[in-house]
């Protein structure tokens, strides 16, 4: 099989939908996608194991391996994307558009493109008769924009002691990003007849005092903590959402708030998950109320590289930009518990991730090949 242009692999990922979501409506299988990278790596002399996710069905990771060793340089990245509105896209988001100086199409930027861009990388190398002394490994994962699951099936090592994440950067690398915490928090009372108070037990005013308690918890959260690299210094807690009670005449009987907590570098999930729920439960001490929590999701932990790191030092001589931190989570985290340096470092743009008419400039495309190539001949040739 012959390896297809970089345009006509970013054509061929991005006509092949692979939603990940915690909807069951929305969530697809991963197989058609990775299966074709499994193609395109093997073509290209890499070993391929394509890998179910446990308690996932039709969802898989790949991990395609070029050498031997096991200080070698790991690529990775997801190939699931969020769901669309199309009727606010004015291009097929599985078409792949190109206008202005501009691809237009669902993963462009988060990141189905990265993929085409290491592929070409490494077939430009091999054309140059490029020996690799330490392995070079591509991993696709499934479920970044959901749940993670594909990242947290890595039980071991990739053959790398680096490790390099192309979600979009705007081909800036990134060494920090804050962890994310969603926490949904249900509160039980009684209902009555609205006439007597004495009746029931108000769910609503008992989360009118969770939520009071949240924001004073807050305020010592940021006191207590900062990081001046993140443009907001601070961990951040949002009242996403909230709904109890249905009518006016009746004392609430159910109400629940869901949260956002972006925890720091340092800040430990767990810890700060047990912390909650601790302030919660003594709030409402003695209230006769029911608490009941529910994690939206596992929680992404905050995740930070040494600015004095071998894969940071690279990268920023190679971009010519010092590595930066972001609010957003990735696979990051993950990677680091296996033992690898990583970097965050990709050709799109955030923000142009999960909005209608998702792009990326071409203009990124072959500063991307070119990072890519060097990065690997400095970790994999010499």
């Amino acid at each position: 099989m012959k390896l297809p242009s970089t345009l006509n692999m970013i054509s061929e990922l991005i006509a092949l939908p692979s939603i990940s979501c915690s909807n069951p409506q929305y969530d697809q299988s991963n197989e058609a996608i990775i299966n074709l990278l499994a193609e395109w790596c093997g073509s290209l002399g890499f070993h391929c194991i394509t890998a179910p996710v446990p308690d996932h069905q039709g969802k898989y990771n790949l991990q395609a391996t070029m050498g031997s060793g096991d200080d070698g340089l790991l690529l990775a990245g997801h190939v699931d994307t969020v769901p669309y509105d199309l009727d606010r896209w004015q291009f097929d988001p599985f078409k792949l558009t190109e206008k202005d100086g501009r691809l237009y199409g669902l993963g462009t930027s988060d990141m189905k493109s990265f993929f085409a861009l290491t592929l070409t990388a490494v077939k430009q190398l091999l054309s140059k008769n490029i020996v690799f002394k330490q392995p070079v490994t591509i991993l696709a994962t499934a479920n970044e924009e959901s749940n993670m699951a594909g990242a947290r099936a890595l039980t071991a090592k990739p053959p790398a002691r680096c490790a390099l994440i192309g979600e979009p950067t705007g081909l800036k690398p990134i060494r920090m990003h804050k962890g994310i915490l969603m926490e949904a928090i249900h509160i039980r009372g009684r209902s009555a007849h609205s006439s007597n108070p004495d009746w029931g037990n108000s769910a609503l005013e008992g989360m009118y005092r969770v939520i009071g308690d949240l924001l004073q918890w807050r305020e010592l959260l940021q006191a207590e903590h900062t990081h001046p690299s993140f443009t907001v210094p601070v961990p951040t807690l949002n009242l996403g959402h909230i709904q109890g009670g249905d009518s006016p005449n009746r004392i609430c009987a159910d109400c629940e708030l869901h949260i956002d907590l972006r925890p720091l570098p340092g800040m430990d999930i767990s810890d700060l998950r047990s912390t909650l729920h601790q302030r919660i439960n003594r709030c409402l001490r003695n209230s006769g109320l029911e608490i009941e929590f529910t994690p939206l999701f596992e929680g992404i932990p905050a995740m930070e590289t040494p600015a004095d790191a071998d894969i940071v030092l690279t990268t920023e001589r190679l971009t010519r930009h010092a590595a930066g931190a972001v609010a957003y989570g990735t696979e990051a985290p993950y990677f680091q518990a296996l033992g690898m340096e990583t970097i965050i470092l990709g050709p799109g743009d955030i923000d142009q991730a999960h909005q209608p008419d998702e792009f990326i400039d071409m203009e990124r495309l072959q500063p991307m090949i070119d990072i890519l190539s060097e990065l690997i001949v400095h970790y994999c040739a010499q």
